[in-house]
C-alpha cells in the first residue's frame, strides 16, 4: 500500500490491463493544450490553430514510430472499441461486393466480437476460430478458414486476460499470401512488447492510449495506405477529418499525450518488460507457494510479462474481490464486461468449465509496483483466502 498515514492509504493497484496511470512526463506534455496552445487543429488560417496542427503532426509521427508505420497511417479515434469498429465495419462496407465472410476467434474482445455479430445479423458469415489450452490460435486453422469470400481476419495480439501472446506474424503472412486483410486489436500489447506492422504482415491495428499510460478518451486506427492500400467506409460522418476516416474535432492534448506515451514507451519498453516478468515470476512464485492447488491460466511463457491470471480452488474470485477491496486491486477479468455475473468467455474457450471460471484472478502489473508491494499482496492475499475458506466450511457446518 501506498506510504503515509494509515487512513491515507490505497490500495496496491494490480489492474493495469483495465488501465493505467498517466505518466507525470505525459500530463507535463498535455497541460499547455488545455489553456494556451487550445487552438482546433482543422483551424490552420492562424496562429492558435497551426500550433495545435503541429502538435498532432509530431504525436501522430510518435504514435507511428513505435509500431514502424508512416505517420499518415494513423487514424486517431476515441479509443480502441472506436478503431475496432472502423476497422471491422469499415472493410466490411467497403469490400463487402468482394465477399462477406469474417475469421476471427473466440477469445477476442468484446469490441471485436460484437461488430462481427452486428455483421451475422446483416448476412455476415463469421468464422470463430477456437484456441488450444493456452489461448492459441493455430495458424494452420487460420489458412484452412480463409475461403474465395473472406475479406477480413482480425486475431488479437495479445490475450487481455491471460495474457497469451498469439502468432501474428504467421497469421499476418497468411492473410498476405492469401490476400485477405488482417487487422489486430492490439491494445494490450502496444508499449509492452515489439509491434511491427511491415515485419508482420498487419494491415490495420487498433491501439488505446491509456494502456501504455497515455490519457483516457483517446486511440488510434492504423491504416495501411501501400501495398495493399486499405479502404475503409467512415462509421463517423461530419467534416471529413482523418482522411476521411473519423470526422470530429480532434482531441488535441488527449493526441500530445498519445504521442509521448508512445514515445516513452518505445523508449522504456525492453527495460520495463524485463523488470515487470521478473516481479510477475516473483508473484507467481509466491502464490504457488502459499495456496493449494494454484494453477495458471494461458501460456507459461508465451505471454505478456506483465500479466499473471490464476485459477485458485475453494473460493469464487468475486468474494476474494470484495474481502480484498480496500487492500488489492485486482480483477476477475476484462474491465469492459466486470459489471456482468457471467463466466469469462476467455477461459470457458480454454477448455475449461464454468467453475474455474468464476475462480479466476487477474494480476495486471505496471511501472509503480515494487517487490515489497508483491510481497505484501501475496501474503494478504493467502491471509483472506484462508479467512475466506474458514468461513465457507462454517457456514456449511
Amino acid at each position: 500500500m501506498s506510504e503515509g498515514n494509515n487512513s491515507l492509504r490505497r490500495p496496491i493497484y494490480l489492474d493495469h490491463h483495465a488501465t493505467t496511470p498517466v505518466d507525470p512526463r505525459v500530463l507535463e506534455a498535455m497541460l499547455p493544450y488545455f489553456t494556451e496552445c487550445f487552438g482546433n487543429a482543422a483551424s490552420i488560417d492562424h496562429e492558435y490553430g497551426t500550433e495545435a496542427f503541429q502538435a498532432v503532426v509530431k504525436s501522430r509521427t510518435q504514435v507511428a514510430h513505435l509500431i514502424n508505420a508512416r505517420p499518415d497511417e494513423i487514424i486517431f479515434t476515441s479509443g480502441a472499441t472506436e478503431a475496432d469498429n472502423l476497422a471491422i465495419l469499415g472493410i466490411a462496407e467497403q469490400y463487402e461486393k468482394k465477399g462477406k465472410h469474417i475469421i476471427t476467434c473466440m477469445t477476442e474482445h468484446h469490441a471485436v466480437l460484437d461488430p462481427c455479430s452486428y455483421l451475422e445479423s446483416k448476412g455476415w458469415r463469421v468464422t470463430y476460430l477456437p484456441v488450444d489450452q493456452y489461448g492459441l490460435v493455430d495458424p494452420d486453422a487460420v489458412r484452412k478458414a480463409i475461403t474465395s469470400e473472406t475479406v477480413l481476419i482480425s486475431i488479437m495480439a495479445a490475450n487481455n486476460e491471460i495474457g497469451t501472446i498469439a502468432p501474428i506474424t504467421e497469421i499476418g503472412r497468411i492473410a498476405r499470401e492469401h490476400e485477405v486483410f488482417f487487422h489486430t486489436d492490439a491494445t494490450q500489447a502496444i508499449g509492452h512488447i515489439p509491434i511491427d506492422v511491415e515485419a508482420m504482415n498487419i494491415d490495420l491495428l487498433s491501439l488505446s492510449a491509456h494502456k501504455f499510460y497515455g490519457p483516457k478518451g483517446i486511440g488510434a486506427l492504423y491504416v495501411r495506405r501501400l501495398q495493399p492500400r486499405v479502404k475503409l467506409t467512415s462509421q463517423m460522418h461530419g467534416g471529413g477529418h482523418e482522411r476521411n476516416m473519423r470526422s470530429g474535432t480532434l482531441n488535441v492534448p488527449g493526441i500530445v499525450g498519445m504521442g509521448k506515451a508512445a514515445e516513452i514507451a518505445e523508449q522504456e519498453m525492453e527495460a520495463e518488460g524485463q523488470r515487470l516478468m521478473e516481479l510477475r515470476d516473483h508473484l507467481w512464485e509466491g502464490l504457488q507457494a502459499n495456496i493449494d492447488g494454484i494453477e495458471l491460466n494461458g501460456h507459461p511463457t508465451q505471454r505478456l510479462s506483465h500479466n499473471l491470471n490464476v485459477f485458485i480452488p475453494g473460493v469464487e474470485s468475486r468474494a476474494l474481490m470484495v474481502e480484498l477491496k480496500h487492500v488489492i486491486a485486482i480483477s476477475t477479468g476484462s474491465a469492459c464486461t466486470t459489471a456482468k455475473v457471467e463466466p469469462s468467455h476467455v477461459i470457458l474457450a480454454l477448455g475449461y468449465d464454468e467453475d474455474r471460471a468464476y475462480k479466476t484472478v487477474r494480476f495486471g502489473l505496471g511501472r509503480k509496483n515494487t517487490e515489497i508491494e508483491i510481497d505484501i499482496v501475496v501474503t494478504q492475499l493467502s491471509e483472506r483466502l484462508s479467512s475466506l475458506e474458514t468461513s465457507l466450511v462454517q457456514r456449511r457446518l
